[in-house]
């Protein structure tokens, strides 16, 4: 428009002195922008990759460096057996709350609320609930939404006698888990619940938030605090949120604004945001790690670990809380919404201004230089604004499964499969015949039980003519 009007009717060129002040300011504020997400993008990969080494110290630890609990010198075999049984089976149930800390972070990131998902329910179903405050914060008890405080401080009493997340009936089928996790994505779960039921006690929690304590019910411990439940049909591990029009520019800028105002917004930007800012009221990875620690209190007790083991699996307990904390923080620390939304409006005012400017100097070349010039500063606005949050679904995100899945699952699988292995299983087997071979040795095809029989003079006179 502006190069016809200026070409036909009148020129409307104006001086290009904002072309050069305004554009290496905006592009200074752009570059700081994008390098402000790929940090937090950065620093999310670099704590996940500090879950898969937690897990990995922790599980090599407990399988191979906790002993069986000694028994009499007088025990059957029988006894022996069962004692050993009941140390694998309490090592394997360690191991696999490792893995349902890596599984349930990567839905606590997400959003995703509950324990109903293929990869997690086996793993945790049998656990009772600790009734510890929301993993995030939620606008509801911020005061953010208008709420008088009287209605706050009745939805939150109506929160400490809701019934628990983990207890609640499964999805009958997977229309009904989706039905179930749309209905958990537009209402609030505040509101979701009325007061527990008489028959539902002995199976809930509840919070006193103004002393800081957790009330158990009598039978927490009891058989009654787990609900005996038969197959039942799951959440997929892996749900993406639909594609949808709020996720198209500019459409993409009022997600925020309708989310305040309780509007289900579909869509990726409207599933993160939600991920980001709803309400979380059961913090499932915080829970396992204090069974984990409870584990490692027991071994303790037990007094069957000597200290390096011990502070060995505290280390690796410490590692995995340290990581949940500080995706929290990147989870839960956003770009100021108003210094996003200036920037948004700045750089569209400036591209708008390009036409006037380059008009005298490019004529019709205008059009496809505007273009270019708001192909490139939007392009860099939208990769931060991508990579802000990686923990979504999308291409440009983090591949959660891929770490829960093919590198902790895997892993674990792998090293429970067989007991730990003797040295004289690996190192004395006639296969090991390239002991002294490298380093100019020269002494290949000689087996361990040759270098045994010659004695250690022999193999130390091998060692001495090696080359340094």
């Amino acid at each position: 428009m502006v190069v016809l009007v200026s070409e036909h009717v009148r020129n409307l060129t104006i001086a290009s002195t904002l072309l050069t002040v305004f554009g290496t300011v905006l592009g200074f504020v752009i570059s700081y922008r994008t390098t402000a997400s790929f940090e937090r993008y950065n620093e999310g990969r670099r704590y996940w990759s500090a879950v898969v080494y937690g897990s990995r110290l922790f599980a090599r630890t407990i399988w191979f460096h906790v002993p069986d609990v000694p028994l009499p010198a007088d025990a059957t075999q029988q006894q022996r057996s069962e004692a050993c049984a009941r140390t694998i089976v309490e090592k394997k149930s360690a191991i696999n709350l490792i893995e349902a800390f890596a599984v349930s972070l990567k839905h606590y990131l997400r959003g995703e609320e509950s324990i109903y998902f293929e990869d997690l329910y086996h793993l945790v179903k049998y656990l009772p609930v600790y009734a510890l405050p929301a993993g995030r914060p939620s606008n509801v008890f911020n005061g953010e939404d208008g709420t008088p405080s009287e209605e706050r401080e009745a939805q939150l009493q109506r929160m400490q006698s809701r019934p628990s997340t983990r207890f609640a009936s499964p999805p009958a089928s997977p229309s009904q888990a989706r039905k179930m996790a749309q209905a958990q994505a537009e209402m609030p779960s505040l509101n979701m619940t009325g007061p527990t039921p008489p028959d539902s006690r002995s199976q809930t929690m509840s919070m006193d938030v103004e002393k800081g304590t957790a009330a158990l019910s009598p039978n927490f411990r009891s058989n009654q605090s787990v609900r005996s439940m038969g197959p039942a049909k799951l959440m997929p591990s892996y749900n993406p949120p639909q594609y949808a029009l709020f996720d198209v520019f500019p459409f993409s800028l009022f997600v925020k604004f309708l989310s305040k105002r309780g509007r289900h917004v579909k869509g990726k930007k409207g599933a993160k945001l939600r991920a980001r800012e709803g309400t979380v009221s059961h913090n499932i990875p915080l829970e396992l790690t204090l069974y984990l620690s409870s584990y490692i209190g027991t071994l303790q007790q037990r007094k069957i670990c000597d200290v390096p083991t011990l502070n060995t699996l505290l280390a690796a307990l410490n590692t995995l809380a340290d990581s949940l904390t500080g995706l929290e923080r990147i989870l839960t620390t956003p770009i100021p919404f108003s210094y996003s939304i200036h920037l948004w409006t700045v750089t569209t005012l400036y591209v708008a201004m390009l036409p006037f400017q380059l008009y005298s100097t490019m004529k019709n070349l205008t059009i496809p230089a505007t273009a270019l010039a708001a192909f490139i500063f939007y392009g860099f606005l939208v990769a931060g604004d991508e990579i802000e949050n990686p923990f979504g679904y999308d291409k440009n995100d983090l591949n959660l499964d891929h770490f829960t899945h093919n590198i902790i699952r895997a892993e674990l699988n792998a090293l429970t499969s067989r007991p730990m292995p003797e040295i004289s299983e690996w190192a004395f087997t006639p296969g090991n015949t390239e002991v002294f071979a490298g380093h100019g040795l020269g002494q290949s095809g000689v087996t361990p039980k040759e270098w045994v029989g010659r004695g250690d003079r022999a193999v130390r006179d091998v060692l001495a003519r090696a080359d340094h």
